[in-house]
C-alpha cells in the first residue's frame, strides 16, 4: 500500500461508494512541532472539513514513539477540522520500526498508555482518539495487553489487525483472537487484515465478533467491494455467493480510473503520473481481467500522453462517459508520491459505532 491510498484515491473509492470513514497516509511525527502546512500536504481535505469531495470523513494518522510530541501534534491537527486523531501501532515497515515508531511500540505496552493519555489530554474531549495496532511484534502473547493499555490511555476505538509484525501480510489473519482481546476491553473494535471480498469480511465478524471492518488492499483491488458489502449488509436474507453481490463493471471502472488519471495530472509531478497509474492498475487486474490486459499493454509506457490517449480509446471503444472532476482544495498541485500508508473503513448499519482506512 506504499504510496497509494492518498487523498486522490480517497477520493475515488469514496465517490463509488460504501465506506464511511477514511484514516489518511501517516504523518511521521519526531522532535517538532509541524505546520499546518505540513498536515494540509498529507491530508488536503482537511481545508474541506475533514471530508472528502463525496462527504466521506478523513481522520490524519500520526506515528511516532514521543508521546509530548505526538500530544502537542494531535492538539493541532484536531483544531484543523477533522473528526479525531488516529494512532499508528501497527506499521511493520523494517525502517519505522527501526526508529521505534509504528508495530515496534507493541513490545512495551507501557508506552502505548503514555502516549495514548497524552494524546487524549492533548486533543478536545469531543474529538476521538482511536488507534491501529497489530496482534503484537513477534508473538501476539501481549495482544490482549495492548489494547489495554490503550483503552487505559483513552483511546475510544481501537482497529486491530489481526497478524503481528513478523507474520507480515502473510496469509491467514487470525481473526479469532480479535474476539479474545473483545472479552478484555469495553472500547470499539474494528477488524483488519486479509478481507479480499464479502465473504472474507463475513467470516471476520464471524471469527472476530466485531461489526466493523477496515479494508485496505481488498478496496484498492476490487473498488466495489464496500458497496458490495454495504448491500449486503442491507439484505438480511442475503447469501454469501459472487452472484449475489453487487459487481463494479469494467465499464464503471473505466470511468473511475479516467478520473483518477485527471486528479493524478493535477496532483502528481509529470515524471511519477505514468507510475502512479499502472501501480494501480497492478491492484486492479487481480480483480478484473480487462485491467491485466491493460497492465500488459501499458507497462512500459513513460509518456502521460499515451496514457491519456489510452484512456481515450478505451473510453470510445465502450462509450464511456466520464464525469467532471470536482474542485479539491490542495496545498500544492505538483507533488510527488508520499510512501506512507492509508485506509478505508465500512460498517455494519445495525453497529452503534459511528464508522471507518487503508490497510497497514
Amino acid at each position: 500500500m506504499e504510496g497509494l491510498l492518498d487523498c486522490v484515491l480517497r477520493d475515488v473509492l469514496t465517490r463509488i461508494g460504501g465506506v464511511d470513514r477514511c484514516v489518511s497516509e501517516f504523518i511521521r511525527i519526531t522532535n517538532t512541532l509541524l505546520p499546518e502546512r505540513a498536515f494540509i500536504r498529507v491530508v488536503p481535505e482537511l481545508l474541506n472539513a475533514g471530508r472528502t469531495p463525496a462527504g466521506i470523513p478523513v481522520r490524519p494518522q500520526l506515528l511516532g514513539s514521543d508521546p509530548h510530541c505526538l500530544a502537542d501534534n494531535a492538539a493541532r491537527v484536531a483544531g484543523m477540522g477533522c473528526d479525531g486523531v488516529d494512532l499508528n501501532f501497527g506499521c511493520p515497515a523494517k525502517q519505522v520500526n527501526r526508529h521505534g515508531g509504528g508495530a515496534a511500540l507493541l513490545q512495551d505496552p507501557e508506552v502505548l498508555y503514555r502516549i495514548t493519555r497524552a494524546v487524549r489530554a492533548a486533543v478536545p474531549a469531543h474529538k476521538i482518539v482511536s488507534a491501529k495496532m497489530r496482534l503484537g511484534f513477534d508473538h501476539d502473547q501481549q495482544a490482549e495487553e495492548c489494547a489495554l493499555a490503550l483503552e487505559a490511555g483513552g483511546a475510544g476505538e481501537i482497529v486491530i489487525h489481526a497478524r503481528t509484525k513478523a507474520d507480515g501480510y502473510r496469509p491467514p489473519a487470525y481473526w479469532p483472537r480479535i474476539a479474545d482481546i473483545r472479552a478484555r476491553v469495553k472500547v470499539p473494535l474494528i477488524a483488519n487484515g486479509e478481507i479480499w471480498n464479502v465473504q472474507d469480511a463475513v467470516r471476520a465478524r464471524q471469527d472476530s465478533g466485531c461489526h466493523d471492518v477496515m479494508i485496505g488492499r481488498g478496496i484498492v483491488t476490487n473498488p466495489g467491494l464496500a458497496l458490495a458489502l454495504q448491500e449486503f449488509d442491507t439484505n438480511t436474507n442475503a447469501q454469501v455467493t459472487q452472484k449475489s453481490q453487487t459487481q463494479l463493471s469494467w465499464q464503471d471502472m473505466l470511468q473511475h480510473l479516467i478520473y483518477f488519471w485527471e486528479l493524478v495530472q493535477k496532483r502528481i509531478t509529470r515524471k511519477h503520473q505514468t507510475g502512479r497509474f499502472k501501480q494501480w492498475l497492478n491492484f486492479l487486474r487481480k480483480h478484473f481481467v480487462e485491467a491485466e490486459v491493460a497492465y500488459l499493454t501499458l507497462r512500459t509506457v513513460n509518456d502521460p500522453q499515451l496514457i491519456s490517449d489510452w484512456l481515450v480509446l478505451q473510453s470510445n471503444r465502450i462509450n464511456v462517459q466520464p464525469f467532471a472532476a470536482p474542485h479539491v482544495p490542495t496545498a500544492s498541485s505538483d507533488v510527488a508520491p508520499r510512501r506512507e500508508k492509508s485506509a478505508l473503513q465500512t460498517r455494519d448499519p445495525s453497529s452503534s459505532a459511528s464508522l471507518v482506512h487503508l490497510n497497514h
